[in-house]
């Protein structure tokens, strides 16, 4: 894992913070918690709280994971992904109820209701350990952990708006929320919600339109690695005419490798430069 400091003074939208975000979000897939804590002290981030529970079946996730870090000026909560092909099963399921949005605002995927749900309380209780000199807080998260993510900040922000999350940065989130939730979501997050998809990342595209919609906020990185703010109409038809011509779950397709992790912090670095 790549060392950098993080600017604790960072304030709305800049790559380089997408960057340290990134690798925060890679970090969250680490299973040992010492090589958590360590990477955070070479952050800059004195102290750190794991966050951790497991289901029983029929639930389709084995757990939910993440960890926040604590500084002098900045906290962030990173949630911890999954498979692409783990979460298909469960994102494409009709038979879900669904689960009601952050203060009865819409509705949820009943899944990521529960994940977050589950984890909550320990997430909030770090927040409130570690906010003693008006830090700020941001929230990432990859793949399941990127939709945990901004379902945190809504929950935050609708539930306990005395406290609210400063940014959320998003790397292959899935769809999250019925229209109703992303309209109210869009209005108070406007410039403080990034969600960045690479090139054909098949996740983004689940679960189905119309019953669950994208918050706005788009970081759309092409086939070259660079970052937009909007997905270009017409390389935006190409990659999904692209994607249409292979099993787009299959390990060695566009739609897996460009959701790969490691893809994003790629990216991240090339727009550095």
């Amino acid at each position: 894992m790549t060392s950098v400091t993080v600017d604790q003074k960072v304030t709305g939208y800049n790559v380089r913070h997408a960057l340290c975000l990134a690798r925060a979000s890679e970090l969250a897939y680490e299973k040992n918690e010492q090589t958590i804590e360590d990477t955070a002290q070479k952050w800059g981030f004195g102290r750190v709280r794991h966050h951790h529970t497991t289901f029983q079946p029929p639930f389709p996730l084995e757990d939910t994971q993440a960890y926040t870090l604590g500084g002098d000026g900045m906290i962030i909560t990173a949630f911890r992904g999954t498979e692409p092909t783990n979460l298909r099963d469960w994102l494409t399921d009709a038979t879900t109820p669904p689960w009601p949005g952050p203060a009865g605002k819409g509705f949820i995927h009943y899944g990521f209701g529960e994940a977050l749900d589950s984890i909550w309380q320990q997430v909030r209780a770090a927040i409130d350990e570690f906010r003693d000199n008006g830090q700020t807080v941001w929230f990432t998260g990859h793949s399941l952990g990127g939709a945990l993510a901004m379902l945190a900040g809504a929950r935050l922000h609708f539930e306990e708006p005395y406290v609210t999350a400063d940014g959320i940065y998003t790397f292959g989130q899935p769809r999250t929320c019925d229209r109703l939730l992303t309209k109210e979501f869009n209005a108070a997050f406007g410039d403080r919600m990034y969600r960045f998809v690479n090139n054909n990342d098949i996740v983004p595209q689940l679960p189905p339109e119309p019953p669950f919609q994208h918050v706005s906020a788009l970081r759309y990185i092409d086939s070259k690695g660079a970052i937009h703010h909007t997905m270009p109409v017409i390389s935006g038809l190409l990659d999904r005419a692209k994607g249409l011509t292979a099993d787009v779950l299959a390990p060695a397709s566009d739609g897996i490798r460009d959701h790969f992790m490691h893809a994003y912090v790629n990216a991240m670095e090339k727009n550095q430069k």
